[in-house]
């Protein structure tokens, strides 16, 4: 099956940190593509958060510069976010997909949670 498969997320209180991890299956080239990490709370649009070139220039959404980091390995075909300082706002399912997003490729996703 073709699609991405994320990880590390789960409970952390305000002002914590994780790090998310996204696998690509065999058959989707990542290096070629622009990545990104996107998110989505229950009743709201999926929101794209940070994105990653081929030249690991990275763009962030206001809300979380300075605070998200995203990266990526293409030989092992991994992305990656480092989340600080999290904020309840930040409670969400986040995903990771090509840049603009293939429906296809949509994974399970990992459910951060912010909350004291």
């Amino acid at each position: 099956q073709v699609q991405f498969e994320e990880s590390g997320g789960g409970l952390v209180q305000p002002g914590g940190s994780l790090t998310l991890s996204c696998a690509a299956s065999a058959a989707i080239s990542t290096r070629y593509y622009v990545m990104g990490w996107y998110r989505q709370t229950p009743g709201k649009q999926r929101e794209r958060v940070a994105t990653v070139d081929l030249s690991g220039m990275t763009n962030y959404v206001d809300s979380v510069k300075g605070r998200f980091t995203i990266s990526r390995d293409n030989a092992k075909q991994m992305l990656f976010l480092q989340m600080t300082s999290l904020k309840s706002e930040d409670t969400a399912i986040y995903y990771c997909n090509r840049v603009p997003a293939l429906p296809a490729y949509w994974g399970q996703g990992t459910q951060v949670t912010v909350s004291s």
